[in-house]
């Protein structure tokens, strides 16, 4: 368990104060995308969005504003799931071992085409922190002396296992931070500085959307330069795809982690790991794995979740008729919504980019001067108890800690006015 999840437990109040209960609307039928409309028309259509909305259960008592931790399953999948579960259950092995391989497989075969990969360079995992921890690990190309470099925007468990490399392969293990306020030039910058000042740097860790302030790292053109110097990366994608418009290509990177039951809305406990074809012999085998090209090998999940996998194709489905496109610009205008409000508030500092390049739906705020992980549980706390409100604090910024805030696409505006009603009663206070 990492260190902020047993702070949040210890802080039992918290806790305490988030009494869910399911919705209980009626699905609508999904209309379809109006022909002609373009992203940024569609995402002021509130009456699109209103029927996405009816799609998912929602929190009855409280405000959701955390929905970067995973993603709630649309109605249709959830159903599906339950289907899946209930079948799984019931012919149990018999299903297991003859018709699941090619389910398998075929749930393999439409997250690589929803990806933009082969199948072969795709592996399907429980989720992204599995897939990059078999990626970093078992990296096999450094030796005794060579340069690793990881940043504060890492996710915690990556960083772990990144500074596990020097245990594990001797390579000295370095980071840097990245500039606050970050702009695009300043951030790329930032990492050709430490390409330079790091000749025998081999591999970094590249996280695409980081979960502390929702940053877009420039991963395409950070990986351009790291390529000219002989340098690997891997990309932590795990908040990048599902809600930015992009396939695993555009990264420019030959490894990436991948979350399937963030903003995908799969089943929680599916991801995918990608090697591009031709560096599957530069990852280790599983533990006493046969050797070979077969990038299955590089993962062993033991007995999995079946009716998970098996409902990832719905989730697909779901995620393609809407369109990525659509979640994306869908998302930018509800994050910009309290964003932009919240940086005219005297007394809050908004850590967001304005640049439309740097933004995702993930953004966080403090209090001015107030950037201990103490602030920002007391932050969190105050919102909930007070308003109803639940944005979940995050620390491990070299600024400081904060509290992020995250819609999802089935977020109604009015949920980012009354977080922007309450930051000004909160500031004033």
């Amino acid at each position: 368990m990492n260190p902020q999840r047993r702070a949040l437990l210890r802080a039992g109040s918290l806790a305490a104060a988030l009494p869910f209960t399911a919705g209980a609307a009626l699905a609508l039928p999904l209309p379809a995308v109006p022909v002609g409309a373009t992203p940024d028309v569609l995402a002021t259509n509130q009456a699109y969005w209103q029927a996405v909305a009816a799609q998912y259960d929602h929190p009855a008592d409280v405000i959701q504003l955390d929905n970067a931790f995973w993603g709630s399953m649309a109605r249709p999948v959830l159903e599906h799931y339950e289907q899946q579960l209930a079948m799984v259950n019931r012919d149990n092995a018999w299903y297991a071992r003859m018709r699941f391989p090619a389910d398998f497989e075929a749930a393999r075969a439409a997250a690589a085409r929803a990806l933009g990969v082969a199948t072969d360079e795709i592996v399907l995992t429980r989720g992204a922190t599995e897939a990059l921890q078999v990626l970093i690990a078992g990296y096999n190309r450094l030796q005794p002396g060579d340069t690793v470099l990881y940043a504060d925007i890492d996710y915690d468990n990556m960083i772990t296992v990144t500074r596990w490399l020097q245990q594990r392969r001797g390579a000295e293990v370095v980071h840097i931070a990245v500039p606050e306020p970050f702009t695009h030039d300043n951030v790329i910058a930032a990492y050709a500085d430490a390409m330079a000042r790091h000749p025998k740097l081999k591999l970094m860790l590249l996280t695409h959307v980081n979960h502390r302030n929702g940053m877009v790292l420039p991963v395409a053109e950070i990986s351009r330069l790291a390529r000219e110097r002989g340098i690997d990366v891997i990309v932590d994608t795990a908040h990048g795809f599902g809600q930015l418009d992009m396939t695993i290509p555009d990264l420019q990177a030959d490894f990436a982690g991948i979350n399937l039951h963030k903003w995908i809305g799969a089943p929680v406990g599916v991801g995918a790991a990608y090697i591009k074809r031709g560096r599957v012999a530069d990852i280790d085998p599983w533990l006493g794995e046969k050797a070979g090209d077969d990038i299955r090998s590089r993962v062993h999940t033991g007995t999995v979740n079946f009716a998970a996998y098996l409902s990832l194709p719905k989730a697909l489905e779901l995620h393609a008729q809407i369109g990525v496109a659509n979640k994306q610009a869908r998302l930018r205008l509800l994050r910009n919504r309290w964003v932009e409000a919240a940086r005219a508030i005297d007394g809050i500092e908004v850590l967001a980019s304005s640049d439309p390049r740097l933004t995702s739906a993930i953004a966080s705020f403090r209090l001015t001067g107030k950037s201990s992980v103490a602030d920002s549980y007391a932050l969190s706390k105050q919102l909930v108890q007070q308003h109803g409100i639940f944005a979940v604090p995050r620390d491990g910024l070299a600024s400081g800690a904060c509290v992020r805030v995250t819609p999802g696409i089935f977020t109604p505006e009015s949920h980012l006015d009354k977080l922007v009603d309450a930051l000004r009663k909160v500031a004033r206070t």
